[in-house]
Order: C-alpha cells, then sequence, then structure tokens
C-alpha cells in the first residue's frame, strides 16, 4: 500500500544568492587524504546561535567542494529554525537523532526521528523544531553550496574558528 510521503521545511528567512571564491589554503588540523580531506568538527568554524550550532564539514571555504556543503547542525531542547528559504539551493535534512517537526512548503509539519531523511527543493520554504527532551542532532546538505555562508549574516551568529590542538 503506498502512502504519501509528508513533507515538512524550518529555517530562517535567506532570500538571496552569493557567489564565493575558492580558497587555496585549509585549516591547519584538518588531514589532505590524496586530492581530498577528512575533517572534524575542530577543524572547522562553529556557528551559534540561539537554537543551536552548525560545523560545515565540507564547503567550498574549507574543502574546495565545488557542488555541494555538509554540515552537523545541533538544535536545542525546544528550539528550531524559523521558515526560510534556500534560493537556487536544494537542501536534504538527516536526523541522526531527537525528536522534530519538519515544515515543508508551508504544509502541516510532519513528526521526524532518528532515520529520516527530509528532501527539499530549491527556493522552497521550510522550518524544523526540536520537540524532544535532547538536543536534535541533523547533517545538512546543500547543492550547489552557498546557504552555509549565508548563515554567518544572520544577526546573532556567532562564529568561532577553530583552535590548535
Amino acid at each position: 500500500m503506498a502512502t504519501t510521503p509528508k513533507q515538512i521545511i524550518w529555517l530562517p528567512v535567506i532570500s538571496c544568492q552569493i557567489s564565493l571564491p575558492h580558497r587555496t589554503t585549509h585549516p591547519p588540523f584538518m588531514e589532505k587524504l590524496g586530492s581530498g580531506f577528512i575533517t572534524t568538527t575542530d577543524d572547522v568554524d562553529r556557528l551559534e546561535f540561539d537554537w543551536g550550532k552548525i560545523h560545515f564539514l565540507s564547503e567550498p571555504q574549507v574543502t574546495n567542494a565545488e557542488r555541494f556543503s555538509f554540515g552537523i547542525v545541533e538544535l536545542a531542547q525546544g528550539q528550531g529554525h524559523a521558515r526560510h528559504n534556500h534560493p537556487g539551493s536544494e537542501e536534504i535534512i538527516y536526523v541522526v537523532s531527537g525528536q522534530g517537526e519538519q515544515m515543508v512548503d508551508d504544509r502541516p509539519p510532519a513528526k521526524v526521528g532518528p532515520g529520516a531523511s527530509i528532501y527539499i527543493p530549491a527556493d522552497i520554504y521550510h522550518s524544523t523544531l526540536n520537540t524532544g527532551n535532547e538536543p536534535m542532532k541533523l547533517i545538512v546538505v546543500y547543492s550547489p553550496a552557498g546557504p552555509e555562508r549565508l548563515l554567518r549574516e544572520i544577526p546573532g551568529c556567532k562564529v568561532t574558528a577553530p583552535t590548535a590542538q
């Protein structure tokens, strides 16, 4: 029996596009592996908001990735991203742990938990809310890259650079 998938979307309202130059140097802690990189949350900036934090482990400024960015998001208990969209970029959200509600395309939110994958087409409004009793951990991918850099411009964003170990 086929079921209709529920969609949910949440994020701050962001409506601009940017073009980023490629970086030729990399944080001093990450490991180069052939033409690739191994990164950890200790290797990249931490973006902190009143609702949680994000580490982008792969993006043009970190690994020279050209077609996507990849990050780890932690939403604090009872917190979430406001309704927003990413002009020109698709997004995939994967729930690693925690419970929440996902709104996509201004439809009623659907419950999501560990193992859920949410696909959000370019330009579509969405938001995510942590409804559980613990931090909600998500993996996010943007294609093409770009929205991850715009997050730094949101009022209240605190950027903490990686430190040498």
